[in-house]
């Protein structure tokens, strides 16, 4: 049985994957736009970070936030452009990413995903480390488009390219490249400067995340920009000391497990003391964290 602190913290932490309800207040929320280069944008309110593409074909917005922001999103995305969006590429099933879906679909964009976002979002996931069910999506808010491996948009000039990493934060983890502009949305695979939430009831595994980190930094460059899931606009650099502390937790707690520790041991054995003051500032508190690992691991 997990610690108390790590089942309350996960308690709330699993809010992140569900829909918004009727009862949350967004009307202080502020879409706010950061250009990341010549017709990108990364936007940011309520849930996680978004992409935004525009030009003469149309607006391509990755992710949605909630439901109750799409109005603020699409005025925006309208301070950016006059083209309407067109599509919305969602990186992972997620409410704080999909939220949106349904409104954005009858606003007219096309919805794309890799297939395992449609699946869980049509027949729900029950979260175990929350005892909680993540009930079904309406019909109108399931991806459109679905892709196994891979797909590229030739779109505003770009190619952009949206590809699946395997289990990593979920199991249906993808994320897009603007290859032009030398820009990557890596959705939760990339928590800019913070322990991660993984999913582990969707999938999720640490290894996957480390993979995730490894096959961007292959093609990143030094003016290479990361649109992070969580956290501010990132770089190659930013994305090598994540890759690196999400490797040393790992082989900090194999080894624990290696030597019979059980998991209220290992947490309590503090393994990440000497990183938490650089990445123990975020929603994922260093216990907590710690308890996704293991759980991720078995």
């Amino acid at each position: 049985m997990k610690p108390r602190s790590l089942a309350l913290a996960l308690s709330i932490i699993a809010l992140l994957a569900l829909p918004a309800t009727a009862q949350e207040d967004f009307s202080a929320v502020e879409i706010k736009a950061e250009k990341v280069a010549d017709g990108i944008y990364m936007l940011t309110g309520s849930g996680g970070n978004l992409g935004l593409s525009v030009g003469e074909d149309g607006a391509y917005l990755i992710d949605d936030q909630y439901a109750p922001l799409t109005g603020k999103i699409l005025a925006a995305v309208k301070e950016l452009t006059a083209k309407p969006v067109r599509f919305v590429v969602n990186t992972h099933y997620h409410g704080d990413h999909t939220g949106g879906n349904e409104n954005m679909g009858e606003a007219g964009a096309l919805l794309v995903a890799h297939e395992n976002i449609r699946r869980r979002m049509a027949t729900g996931t029950f979260m175990e480390a929350f005892n909680r069910q993540v009930e079904p999506a309406p019909a109108a808010a399931l991806p459109v488009v679905t892709f196994s491996d891979a797909v590229s948009f030739h779109w505003n000039g770009e190619e952009i390219r949206a590809f699946f990493v395997g289990p990593a934060h979920t199991d249906g983890d993808s994320i897009i490249h603007f290859v032009k502009a030398d820009v990557f949305h890596m959705g939760d695979t990339l928590f800019n400067g913070m322990y991660p939430f993984i999913d582990v009831s969707a999938g999720g595994r640490i290894d996957g995340m480390i993979t995730a980190a490894d096959r961007v930094l292959k093609v990143a460059g030094d003016t290479t920009r990361l649109i992070p899931g969580h956290g501010p606009l990132a770089t190659k650099a930013d994305l090598q000391a994540y890759r690196d502390m999400l490797a040393q937790v790992r082989d900090r707690v194999a080894k624990l497990k290696a030597e019979g520790k059980t998991a209220e041991q290992i947490v309590a054995a503090k393994p990440t003391a000497d990183l938490d003051e650089k990445w123990g500032g975020g929603f994922m508190k260093p216990d907590n964290w710690i308890g996704l690992v293991i759980e991720s691991m078995k």
